[in-house]
């Protein structure tokens, strides 16, 4: 059963972020939002670690010491900040490099996505900051796409999903930034 269980998590994401991607006007984006999820070296892991209230992966690399499912679908899916490491054009080490921000804001609403997925019955708009803040210097985001995750997040934590929203498809998806190729 755990593969129904889990068929039905990924489908509530995808749908939840879907949701919120034509809500602001995203919707190439919001279709095809996380499809390397259904393909078998992702899916097949999701099943076995399967547990219901985190992520599978979590499980697997706690089990394995790695994620496979992780390292295929972060190199797939451009909402994922790995996605955009690479070295240093400066001759540093592996650095993040600044999202294109369609994929911030997809970002954004993967991560309200999760929280609500993982939380359905606890789920409030401070959820998403807090787990962002939670593993903020962990991660190596590019500083401007990290100080726009975070105005997001802090504006959903404080004025709410509706004003979010409104401010985001107003002030931050500009007609062009919407028809960027990437």
């Amino acid at each position: 059963m755990n593969w129904w269980r889990h068929l039905k998590t990924i489908n509530h994401h995808k749908w939840l972020v879907m949701k919120f991607c034509f809500r602001l006007g995203m919707y190439k984006q919001g279709l095809l939002h996380d499809l390397s999820k259904y393909s078998p070296v992702e899916f097949l892991v999701g099943v076995k670690y399967y547990q219901g209230n985190r992520s599978p992966n979590n499980a697997e690399r706690e089990d394995k010491g790695y994620t496979s499912a992780w390292l295929h679908h972060k190199g797939r899916n451009k909402h994922h900040l790995e996605y955009w490491l690479d070295y240093g054009v400066n001759g540093e080490g592996i650095t993040g490099m600044k999202m294109p921000v369609k994929y911030v804001v997809e970002m954004f609403c993967d991560r309200i996505a999760a929280c609500m997925n993982y939380n359905p019955d606890t789920y409030t708009d401070e959820m998403p900051l807090k787990y962002y803040l939670k593993g903020k210097g962990k991660t190596v985001l590019h500083p401007e796409s990290a100080a726009l995750l975070e105005k997001m997040l802090r504006m959903l934590a404080e004025k709410g999903e509706k004003k979010t929203f409104a401010y985001i498809r107003k002030k931050i998806l500009t007609k062009e930034v919407r028809r960027e190729r990437i």
